[in-house]
Order: structure tokens, then C-alpha cells, then sequence
């Protein structure tokens, strides 16, 4: 049975209406994760020497920073890492066990990139420490105990994916442990430290993250068994009813109502609403890059554009997508194209103002460090705005904004692919930035960025009128993507 649910979900991916845009993402994904799986590989075989050229205990030392590593797993994981995705209404109407079917969807992560990636860092390591005379027994027993622990984190992932404030717990957690270890005020190694260690130390203990995980495996398996019935989470929770009118906006005619829509609709569901989270979390993006004399100083363009503009790349990245549930709907009404995309645009604008005004506090690195967020604020509205609508209108995929939970439920409303379509949005400006450097100063260099930003403004009706004639070619097979659900 196990074979056959393989066959119907190869079978689901090549018939989906947009096979050849997912194919190409997911080829451009298979790169990445071989790049990424390299560097994992590099660094498990050079963690031992570099460490041992600064004289520190490679084992040791590696057990000390495993707390940082599991934590920022866990929160890499709820951001970026898919729930195991079943359509089981169309199974539980024949004679499969409901067992099978549990099994075979939470048996899906297990080969998942974000499980099998960490080993190629933690064997080769293991590998060098055995060549370098540790006990192999000891080092076998060391990655049985840290690969649990990874897997304790996948299934905390599909425990915890409803609830979106612990994503910021999480965040917070991490940073002020970090904060606190840096600043000489609480060293949490203290206590993991000697716990990791005992990995390897003492015979037997690595069995207890195995327990642990099987005990995790057993409850997620039981909660998504006892949740498998077709009328599972179709039944409404009556809370007090409450009306926005929204009045202010009629006086804008059209484009105010469907503002009025979008605002209610990032108000009303819990996908929408993370697009506010992550549009609070890049503000902090530049924290990398500001300040840090390491990085290129093209870098800070890169920072500048990411900090203002963390609702337009997670928001915008999925117009039409966001009203694909009452698409075919609208495409019935005399609904012009161009005010439906004039108003995703200044909800995009507004919220980059905001953005921009937020980041006020960026004032403590310095006038030039904010004047470099401001033009990369005037690049967003000017060329970035219409780069995302424009590539909506190949978008084809469906958000369910009524999915808020249930078992086996897709609830990821940040994902790689939003990530990657965001990549040829950073690279004109950061060439034009690097030839202003490069050429003549940073005040050329921002004039250059800030003046592309201003003829995109400048051009914003002709560019509007190319976007409108793309979305009414891809109208008809927009429909028929959106009308699949699985």
C-alpha cells in the first residue's frame, strides 16, 4: 500500500496544471540543496582541524554550540519546512487503514532535506574524530543521540506548525541566550554542554533522546489517527462576531473596496497574518549587515532593500495567490485588471512606508545607514513593486486561507520558493550600487539605485498596462490551476 501511495503522489505532481513551473522550481531547489549539502560536507571535515588550529577540543567544543544548532534548526524548520501533505478524503472513503495512511504521511519527513542534510556535517566530523583516535563505539552512540535529537525537532515542527507565536518564542529564546552569553550575563553551555558530552562520556545515555523520540513519533501518530475522519476540523468555532466597515475607504471608489478586501483578508487569516510577522522580523534583517566591517560594502544595498522590504517580497510574492479561493469568481464580475493591481500595489507601498518609518532606530549605526534603507525603500516602490506583480501573473498557486489546521493541513505561509523568485529582485541594484562604488562614491552609488526606483515611478502606467495585457493572457490557465486543491 506504502508503493501505491508513492504512485498517486508522483502521479499528483506531474498532472498538476503547473507541472512545468513546479519542475523548474524544484530543479532550481535540487541545486541549491547539492550546494548546500557541499558546504556541509566541508565543514564536517574541517570543523576537527580548524579547531585544533586554535586550540580548542574539537568534541568539546562542537557539543558546546549544539544548543545554538538545534535551536536555530527548530526555528529554520518552522519557517521553511513543509507539513507532510496527504489528500486523505478521497482514501477514507475505500478499505485502507487509517494506520497506513498516518504512517505514510508522517514517513514522508523522514527523507526530508531539513532531516538527512545534518548528517553529511556530523559523519564526515565523526569520521575525522575515529581517524584521530576516539573511541568508535562511543562516536557511533555520540550522532545515534544528535540524529534523535534532529528528528525530535522534525516532529516538534508538525506539532507545534499551529501555533505561530512560538515561531517568535523560539526567536526570542535564541537571541537573548546568544545575548546573554555574549554580554558575560547567563552562559546557558554551561548546563547543555555536559549533557551533549555525556553522549559520548557514558555508555548508554544517548538512548534517552531515542526514547524520547519514539515517545513523539507515538503521540503525533496518535492525534492525527484519532483526527482522520472526513467532518475532522469542519465544524466552526462560534466566537463574537465583529463588522469593519471601512468606510474612509469608499471615497477612493474602486480601488477602495478592493483595499478594503485585502485588509480584511490579511486581518481575518492566520496565512495572511504571517506575512505581518515576517514583515516585523526583516526589519532586523540589516542587523546583519550594518556595522559588520567584514562584509562587502555592496552588502549594504542588499540589507537596505531587504529591511523595508519584508511585506512586499512575502506579501506580493503571492498576488493573485491570496484570492485564489474566489478567483474564478471575480473573474466573472466586471472587475478591470487595473484596479485590482493598483491596489496590491499601494497596499504594497503603504507597508513599505511603514517599514521604512520602523526602521528609524537604524539612525544608531549612523544618517548614511539610514539614507541607504530609505533608497532601498524608493527601489522597492519604484521597480520591486512591479517586478512582484508582474511575476503573480505566472504564480499559479493556490493558497487555501481556510486551512488553518487539521491533520496533514498545508500551513506554511513563507516557503523557499517565495525566497528564490525574491533573487533577481536584489540583482540589478546591488550591480548598480557596486558600479557607483566601484566608479565614483556612495553618493553616487545610492543616486544610482534611488534614481532606478524614481523612472520606475516615473514609468508606473506604462509598466501597469504591460502587467494588465500579461494577466489577462495567463487569466484562463490561472483558473484552471487554482481549481486543483491538492
Amino acid at each position: 500500500m506504502i508503493k501505491k501511495f508513492i504512485y498517486l503522489e508522483w502521479k499528483a505532481f506531474i498532472r498538476s496544471a503547473s507541472f512545468g513551473k513546479n519542475l523548474a522550481m524544484k530543479l532550481i531547489i535540487g541545486f541549491l540543496m547539492i550546494y548546500f549539502s557541499l558546504i556541509f560536507m566541508a565543514m564536517g571535515v574541517g570543523a576537527f582541524y580548524m579547531l585544533k588550529e586554535m586550540k580548542m577540543e574539537p568534541l568539546v567544543t562542537v557539543n558546546k554550540f549544539l544548543i545554538y544548532y538545534f535551536l536555530s534548526d527548530l526555528i529554520i524548520r518552522l519557517l521553511l519546512q513543509p507539513i507532510p501533505v496527504l489528500n486523505i478524503k478521497p482514501l477514507l472513503v475505500l478499505p485502507l487503514r487509517k494506520p497506513t495512511i498516518v504512517h505514510f504521511s508522517l514517513g514522508k519527513t523522514a527523507l526530508s532535506f531539513f532531516n538527512w542534510v545534518h548528517a553529511l556535517f556530523f559523519i564526515p566530523f565523526s569520521v575525522v574524530l575515529i581517524l584521530n583516535g576516539y573511541d568508535v563505539v562511543e562516536i557511533i552512540f555520540w550522532n545515534l543521540g544528535i540524529m534523535a535529537l534532529i528528528y525530535i525537532n522534525n516532529f516538534l515542527n508538525i506539532i507545534l506548525s499551529n501555533i505561530d507565536k512560538l515561531f517568535v518564542v523560539f526567536v526570542v529564546l535564541a537571541l537573548s541566550l546568544a545575548a546573554g552569553q555574549y554580554y558575560n550575563l547567563f552562559d546557558v553551555t554551561v548546563f547543555t554542554t555536559p549533557f551533549f558530552q555525556s553522549f559520548y562520556d557514558i555508555d548508554g545515555l544517548f538512548l534517552i533522546p531515542i526514547l524520547i523520540l519514539i515517545g513523539l513519533y507515538a503521540f503525533t501518530f496518535k492525534y492525527f489517527k484519532n483526527n482522520l475522519y472526513l467532518d475532522a476540523g469542519l465544524s466552526v468555532k462560534h466566537d463574537i462576531a465583529s463588522t469593519e466597515n471601512l468606510s474612509w475607504l469608499n471615497q477612493f471608489g474602486t480601488l477602495g473596496t478592493f483595499l478594503k478586501n485585502d485588509i480584511r483578508l490579511i486581518k481575518r487569516n492566520k496565512r495572511s497574518k504571517t506575512t505581518i510577522v515576517m514583515s516585523v522580523i526583516f526589519l532586523f534583517y540589516g542587523l546583519i549587515f550594518f556595522g559588520n566591517p567584514h562584509q562587502p560594502p555592496a552588502m549594504q544595498i542588499f540589507a537596505g532593500i531587504f529591511v523595508s522590504g519584508g511585506f512586499l517580497f512575502v506579501f506580493g510574492q503571492f498576488v493573485p495567490s491570496w484570492d485564489s479561493s474566489y478567483y474564478q469568481l471575480m473573474m466573472t464580475q466586471n472587475i478591470p485588471y487595473r484596479g485590482y493591481i493598483t491596489a496590491k500595489w499601494w497596499l504594497i507601498v503603504i507597508a513599505t512606508f511603514i517599514s521604512t518609518i520602523l526602521a528609524a532606530f537604524y539612525l544608531f549605526y549612523g544618517w548614511e545607514v539610514y539614507l541607504t534603507i530609505v533608497v532601498g525603500a524608493i527601489y522597492n516602490i519604484g521597480v520591486n513593486s512591479h517586478l512582484v506583480l508582474l511575476g503573480g501573473a505566472f504564480t499559479k498557486t493556490p493558497i487555501d486561507l481556510s486551512n488553518a489546521g487539521g491533520a496533514f493541513g498545508d500551513k506554511k505561509a513563507f516557503n523557499v520558493n517565495s525566497m528564490l523568485l525574491s533573487l533577481p529582485k536584489i540583482f540589478l541594484p546591488l550591480l548598480l550600487y557596486w558600479l557607483g562604488l566601484h566608479f565614483a562614491d556612495k553618493t553616487v552609488a545610492l543616486s544610482l539605485v534611488a534614481g532606478a526606483g524614481i523612472l520606475g515611478f516615473i514609468f508606473k502606467e506604462k509598466v501597469f498596462t504591460l502587467i494588465e495585457k500579461r494577466y489577462k493572457i495567463e487569466k484562463y490557465s490561472t483558473i484552471s490551476a487554482y481549481k486543483q486543491k491538492s
